[in-house]
Parts: C-alpha cells; sequence; structure tokens
C-alpha cells in the first residue's frame, strides 16, 4: 500500500505537466482588477455620450475544437429596470476561432467584416465605463467564452434581450473561459 502511494505522488506532476493551460485573456491598458483609464471609457475626451474606445485585448492557450467565441463586458454594480440585468457594455459573438484578440478601438456596427456581431446599451459597438464621479468605483468585467460552436443568433432589439439569447445560445458549447476585471469612476 505504501508503495503504491509514494508511486501515485511521484506522478501528480507529469500529470500537471500534461494538463492543458487555462485560456488567459489580457487587456495590456491596464492590470488585471486595476482602475480601467479614462481613454477608454465614456468620459474620455471627445467620446460620445455612452461610447469609448475599446481597448486592445489578447487571448491564449485557446481549448481544442474551439469553434468561435463570445465576448461579455459588463458593470456589476448596476440593476437594470429593477431587475437582476446588470449594464450590457459590450457582447460581441461568433468570433471566428482564428482570432487572438482585439486591437484598440473596434468600430461600430452591428456586423463586424469577420462574420462576428457586437452589441452594447448604447447600440451597435463598445459602450465605455461610465460610473458617476460621485459614487463608489464599480466593477467592470470581461469574460471570454470559447465555445464548440458557432451561434445562430442575430441582434435584438434591445441589448439586454440580446445577452440573453446569446448567453442561452452557448449553454453546453462553452469549451473555456477566461475572466478579466477593472475598476473605474468618472473622475471629479
Amino acid at each position: 500500500m505504501r508503495l503504491l502511494f509514494v508511486a501515485s505522488l511521484l506522478t501528480l506532476p507529469l500529470l500537471a505537466q500534461n494538463a492543458p493551460r487555462p485560456m488567459t485573456l489580457t487587456i495590456p491598458g491596464f492590470p488585471d482588477g486595476g482602475q480601467i483609464p479614462v481613454k477608454f471609457s465614456q468620459a474620455a475626451p471627445g467620446a460620445a455620450p455612452g461610447e469609448g474606445t475599446s481597448p486592445a485585448m489578447q487571448w491564449a492557450n485557446v481549448p481544442a475544437g474551439t469553434q468561435s467565441f463570445v465576448l461579455h463586458m459588463h458593470d456589476m454594480d448596476v440593476a437594470r429596470n429593477k431587475t437582476t440585468d446588470d449594464q450590457v457594455h459590450w457582447v460581441v459573438w461568433n468570433i471566428p476561432a482564428s482570432v487572438t484578440g482585439f486591437p484598440e478601438g473596434v468600430p461600430k456596427g452591428s456586423q463586424m467584416p469577420d462574420g462576428s456581431y457586437q452589441v452594447s446599451a448604447t447600440g451597435a459597438m463598445y459602450r465605455g465605463p461610465g460610473a458617476p464621479a460621485t459614487g463608489p468605483l464599480h466593477h467592470y468585467v470581461f469574460e471570454l467564452y470559447a465555445l464548440d460552436t458557432k451561434l445562430d443568433v442575430k441582434p435584438a432589439a434591445e441589448a439586454c434581450e440580446t445577452r440573453a439569447n446569446v448567453i442561452k445560445a452557448i449553454q453546453g458549447h462553452v469549451l473555456g473561459k477566461a475572466v478579466y476585471s477593472g475598476l473605474f469612476r468618472r473622475p471629479q
């Protein structure tokens, strides 16, 4: 029995070496859990109300069999319309499996040249953080899902409805998930 236990302990490092590395999401413009710079917010000079410039991001260690990605950015500190819905800042779905990130400043438009779709509470675009200067820092979460399928979901009339449709459609198809977060409130 003792020999079997020792043999088991010796194989643990080998198993760990062969385990797939988890998928990661990185946003070079700010550290995970750190403050989101004003340049990526609705408070940036020249930003239209409800808009902003999206940060560059990259992802790695994509699970085998990935067919598409979904990116979901939301403000965890907002309760919309007296419901459990939080604020939809960006949902991008049907991102091709060959894509490994986004450049800074993804252009507006419902459907992107690569066939993916995007939506936010503002419209077919990235909605930068916009928490008021007088309150607490808000928690903005970027979630990236690797899927074993491409979704048959079109943008609905309202961003929360579209998000709900996307989240429902990914159930049973998620191969991996990566999360990155940032904090923001408008400067005073």
